[in-house]
């Protein structure tokens, strides 16, 4: 479990790989700011929150709170098991023709089903 308000706001500044000063721009706030508030010094405005929430489709009682579901995740809206969510941060590694070799390769499987 993400235990603090800071660790959530990196968690989806990181998942959408965006660096600090072009999520900071995202939400309204600067870079400074955002340093401070993924450190945990400061709470993040409501407007901060708001724009997180509109820009990341982020359940806001997880970021506020940290509600967590044991197996699966609720945390943008979908439900993703945690299988699904390190598959993907795996996919995101891979260069373009590795992706494209993965996906061709799940689309096989798919049409053998």
């Amino acid at each position: 479990m993400i235990s603090t308000i800071g660790e959530r706001i990196r968690t989806v500044r990181k998942s959408n790989q965006l660096s600090q000063v072009e999520f900071a721009n995202m939400v309204g706030v600067s870079q400074g700011t955002l340093s401070e508030l993924e450190q945990d010094k400061y709470k993040p405005s409501l407007d901060t929150i708001i724009a997180m929430k509109e820009w990341f489709k982020i359940d806001i009682d997880w970021l506020i709170f940290g509600d967590d579901i044991k197996e699966t995740k609720n945390i943008f809206n979908l439900s993703i098991e945690l299988q699904e969510i390190n598959l993907l941060s795996n996919f995101r590694e891979l260069n373009e023709k590795d992706k494209d070799e993965i996906i061709q390769f799940i689309k096989l499987k798919l049409t053998r089903y």
